[in-house]
């Protein structure tokens, strides 16, 4: 059987990475699928590669990306690789941009959305945190917070307000009901 790839969406500050992580030590069948992104590699967050545009726009012309898409004035990747491990029965676990979910959906015959949202509260302290974007800045995500996905997706909402491990384990029990 092949794997699923499980997309991983929501706003800025909602707490992707985290949910990713976790979700991922808590579940050996899931692998986090490291994006390429055109930013340094030491602006930190997630485990990326960085590449610059250039070396982006190369590779992308090469086939090296199943998916790929530009928000925020950078360009993700998703590495083609991804079709071997899907293949391979496992379950990949990516944060898309809800861009990208309707091509998502037409190329990968097992893919299931995963939107995570929290309150504009939560989302300003998380970004403020972070320290990386100015008072403006973080704003201006705040108020695409609530950018719609599109109609065609079937996705299933979980609030990540409150502890992690409640987010990670009400997943973990919508993707394996069975599990023990």
């Amino acid at each position: 059987m092949s794997g699923r790839l499980i997309a991983i969406v929501g706003p800025s500050g909602v707490g992707k990475d985290s949910v990713m992580e976790a979700l991922a030590a808590q579940a050996p069948r899931i692998t986090l699928v490291r994006r390429t992104i055109t930013r340094p590699t030491k602006a930190g967050g997630e485990a990326f590669e960085g590449v610059t545009t250039a070396e982006f726009l190369t590779r992308q012309a090469a086939g090296a990306y199943v998916l790929s898409w530009q928000a925020h004035d950078l360009r993700y990747g998703i590495p083609a690789t991804v079709q071997q491990a899907l293949e391979a029965g496992a379950d990949l676990l990516v944060n898309l941009s809800r861009g990208v979910l309707l091509e998502a959906q037409q190329n990968f015959p097992r893919f299931e959305v995963i939107n995570l949202t929290a309150t504009r509260e939560t989302l300003a302290a998380r970004l403020s945190g972070r320290g990386r974007e100015t008072a403006q800045q973080i704003a201006a995500r705040l108020d695409r917070a609530a950018s719609a996905i599109p109609p065609e997706i079937t996705v299933t909402t979980f609030e990540n307000n409150g502890v992690l491990d409640d987010t990670v384990q009400a997943i973990l029990g919508h993707l394996y009901p069975d599990r023990a």
